[in-house]
């Protein structure tokens, strides 16, 4: 029986998980962490825990398995980086918002807002995960994540970053026209009320997405 540790790398946290446990295990990140200290943090955690398999999200481009820009809330070198060495087994790297979409995802069109150090989108149709980047489109006088963001409630307040993300999950809904939202991220618990046609993500989606990835029978998937 083959077991899966997937690994979600944030802005702020690292976080791992393998499947039979409970309780994910976290250490920091944030913009001096590399690809090598991703690894050998994500090691240090999981220790005592046995996988065969890793899926990791990533909050950058990723092309079949590999890197293809650096994560702007982290440190250089990931860039194809190659994680199948670094962990000496079946690997898989995807876009972090993906992986949480895919978590996710329970049919029809979804969009997925992850609202955290930056703004992560996926949107999921006809069973297959599109990555996207919308929190670099242009918006207001900067793009969208400069108005979502952690740094965006810092610099506004929680309340016009409230009013904020109403803005913005209600103009890319309209762009995109998806059946229903869901709203992750580490922030998205701090809203009051939901947008239009939104639910919160459940915390572990990001966790069940990385399950997901190696499972020929999820509801979607992500292509690569």
């Amino acid at each position: 029986m083959t077991s899966v540790l997937t690994i979600d790398v944030g802005g702020s946290h690292v976080k791992v998980l393998v499947e039979g446990e409970s309780e994910p295990r976290r250490a920091g990140s944030g913009p001096g962490m590399n690809a090598k200290l991703m690894v050998a943090a994500a090691k240090q955690l999981a220790d005592g825990w046995a996988w065969d398999r890793v899926s990791i999200g990533i909050p950058a481009p990723v092309h079949l398995d590999r890197i293809v820009a650096d994560p702007i809330n982290l440190g250089a070198g990931w860039i194809g980086f190659d994680f199948h060495e670094a962990f000496g087994t079946e690997t898989r790297v995807v876009n972090d918002a993906a992986m949480q979409a895919l978590g996710s995802y329970e049919g029809g069109t979804m969009l997925f807002l992850g609202f955290g150090t930056g703004l992560g989108s996926a949107l999921v149709r006809d069973g297959i995960v599109h990555p996207m980047e919308l929190g670099h489109l242009p918006y207001r006088k900067a793009t969208f994540e400069d108005y979502v963001s952690t740094a965006a409630i810092n610099r506004y307040g929680k309340k016009r970053w409230r009013r904020y993300v109403h803005d913005v999950v209600g103009r890319l809904a309209a762009a995109l026209e998806p059946d229903y939202v869901v709203l992750g991220g580490g922030n998205a618990d701090k809203l009051q009320e939901l947008p239009p046609l939104s639910r919160l993500g459940e915390n572990g989606n990001a966790f069940l997405g990385g399950f997901r990835l190696w499972d020929p029978n999820a509801p979607a998937r992500i292509p690569g």
